[in-house]
């Protein structure tokens, strides 16, 4: 019987208290009616069930969707075997090729380019924004990328920012490709923080350290002086700050929207027929995402360049912000979560945690008034 009773307690401990997620005064009601405490103390499946749906409404737009298993039958799996052999002893090696041949070309002609015309600043920033496209489209060759494009190719135009949903780093590439974007992005360390601040840096583009907090501060300042200048490329930002598994949309952070500029979407899905294209960066390093894409069938995406957007009278920036998620969540075909992508890399604050408590709260008791 002890046995029972300290195994039972053991599951308690387990258990999550849904209460911790509820902040106090938002559990009574008055008298006569049900009270969320006593029903979640009725069913601990119930308890269960609560505190997965915290936690999951924020995890699951950071993990990988497993497509279905199809070589499960005797018949289909002799054929997969056979795919697996054509990937990685065929396509892998010959698109090792393609890119290998592409990095030879870029450097022949990027080394002297930058080093040998430095006085003239003006051919040099154009040749090597050319360079930079023909880097970019050897990677997407190498994933025998699928692309479609929709909408005008974006122009070089002051005060203008682009702005798109985030799946991975590859989302840059491909967009660079047709346009040499300077990005605003994370700093890498390895092999893509030197690419970072060697080659990228020609085109103009803005690293920042997420954990430095001085580092926001000079990112705002160069932004505005960069979509200032009337030369400079077209300036692309991620305002989810992170990166999305390409089924939802995170909260845009409004730096990108408080700049006084025309604001142009850009919404960009992927086919996940032939491969995942979401980088999980926690659990993969970008070496082995590129890996995995090179050795897959292909990499099918599509790209809406969308109608530019302006601040509307009386707008903030956080709704002119929401607004335009609104328009890329719609054209892409991905669900809008009440999130903020840095709660991936940090705790939330004390404050942040309460107003996401009152609004569980709130639509619990509201289904249950409904029940």
């Amino acid at each position: 019987m002890s046995k029972l009773k300290s195994s039972s307690s053991e599951l308690d401990l387990d258990r999550p208290n849904i209460e911790d997620y509820l902040p106090s005064g938002s559990i009574q009601e008055p008298h006569g009616k049900l009270c969320l405490r006593d029903l979640l103390d009725i069913s601990p499946t119930l308890t269960e069930a609560a505190g997965a749906i915290v936690d999951d409404s924020f995890t699951r737009c950071f993990k990988s969707i497993p497509p279905e298993p199809w070589n499960w039958n005797i018949y289909l799996f002799p054929l997969w075997c056979m795919g697996v052999l054509v990937r990685y002893l065929v396509l892998f090696p010959l698109r090792v090729i393609v890119l290998t041949v592409g990095w030879i070309i870029f450097l022949s002609c990027y080394i002297p380019v930058h080093f040998l015309l430095k006085g003239h600043d003006k051919l040099r920033k154009k040749l090597e924004r050319c360079l930079v496209e023909l880097i970019c489209s050897f990677f997407v060759a190498s994933w025998t990328g699928v692309v479609k494009y929709h909408g005008p190719r974006p122009s070089i135009r002051p005060k203008q920012v682009f702005v798109a949903n985030h799946t991975s780093m590859i989302d840059f590439i491909i967009l660079e490709q047709m346009t040499a974007f300077a990005v605003i992005m994370q700093k890498h360390p390895g092999w893509v923080g030197l690419l970072q601040s060697t080659i990228l840096e020609s085109v103009g583009s803005i690293w920042f350290n997420r954990s430095e907090a001085k580092d926001r501060e000079i990112v705002a300042r160069r932004l505005r002086e960069h979509i200032e200048g009337a030369d400079n490329n077209p300036l692309l930002i991620f305002p989810e700050g992170t990166c999305v598994n390409n089924h939802y949309t995170v909260m845009f952070k409004k730096g990108a929207f408080e700049l006084g500029c025309t604001v142009c979407p850009v919404a960009i899905k992927y086919n996940k027929v032939f491969v995942d294209a979401f980088w999980n960066s926690r659990k993969q390093s970008f070496t082995m995402h590129l890996l995995q894409l090179m050795t897959s069938w292909a990499v099918v995406c599509d790209v809406w360049y969308l109608e530019p957007q302006n601040l509307k009278p009386g707008e903030t920036p956080i709704e002119f912000a929401e607004r335009v998620r609104d328009i890329i969540s719609v054209r892409a075909g991905l669900k809008k979560v009440p999130w903020d992508g840095y709660l991936k890399y940090s705790r939330p604050s004390p404050k942040h945690r309460e107003r996401k408590q009152q609004g569980f709260a709130e639509s619990v008791l509201r289904r249950l008034e409904e029940i």
